[in-house]
């Protein structure tokens, strides 16, 4: 019987979570995006998205119920307060999401799971994990790569940074750290040790993706 494991992946945003997710992706796992999860949590008429227009207001969707991503990011990243706000709303509902999808990857058989939380510890979804990675960078790389990724002026790419943990709530938390900072061959190297290590020896590199020698 194949031994499952599910692997979370956390980190501060811009950290470089994304590069590892990607190449865990490539190579076989079954992958569980907490974004992905938190936009299908908040479409337009869910019970979360209601929730959320109360605590942040009405004019958070757009004429056709649409959250209106950017207002929300504004007033939930205003301070640490206000960010707490917003997860005690949507953290339930995505691990209740990402609980089903863990169990619909288990049936498609595949051996690791990899669930990219930014909030990972923050919601508690490390309980759904074997083990968890954290990925870090310096504030520079990771304000650089906010700003480029999300054009966002410095400040606000700033005041997104501030709202969350120091580096070191992950990596004292963490089972497992990959320097996000370093070059693509060297985060993907470290990437493959660690599943690996985590899934165990009987893994190895077969036609570019990861195979379970049963």
């Amino acid at each position: 019987m194949k031994t499952i494991r599910v692997i979370g992946l956390t980190g501060q945003t811009g950290a470089g979570k994304s590069t590892v997710s990607t190449f865990a992706a490539a190579h076989g796992a079954g992958i569980i995006d907490a974004d992905i999860v938190a936009r299908e949590i908040t479409q337009p008429g869910s019970p979360c998205l209601e929730q959320l227009c109360a605590a942040f207001g009405s004019d958070i969707v757009d004429e056709n119920g649409v959250l209106i991503r950017s207002l929300l990011a504004q007033r939930a990243f205003k301070d640490r307060e206000q960010t707490q706000r917003l997860n005690a709303i949507t953290h339930p509902a995505i691990l209740a999401k990402t609980k089903t999808y863990i169990e619909a990857l288990r049936h498609k058989h595949k051996n690791i799971i990899l669930f990219d939380a930014p909030q990972l510890f923050e919601s508690g979804g490390e309980v759904l994990c074997d083990a968890v990675i954290a990925v870090t960078a310096p504030q520079a790389v990771r304000l650089e790569r906010i700003m480029r990724r999300d054009h966002l002026s410095r400040e606000d790419a700033l005041r997104r940074m501030h709202a969350q943990h120091d580096a070191a709530y992950y990596t004292e938390r963490a089972d497992y750290v990959i320097d996000g900072a370093a070059t693509l061959e060297d985060v993907h190297a470290a990437a493959w040790k660690i599943l690996r290590e985590i899934a165990g020896e009987r893994w190895t590199k077969q036609q570019g993706r990861l195979r379970d020698e049963q």
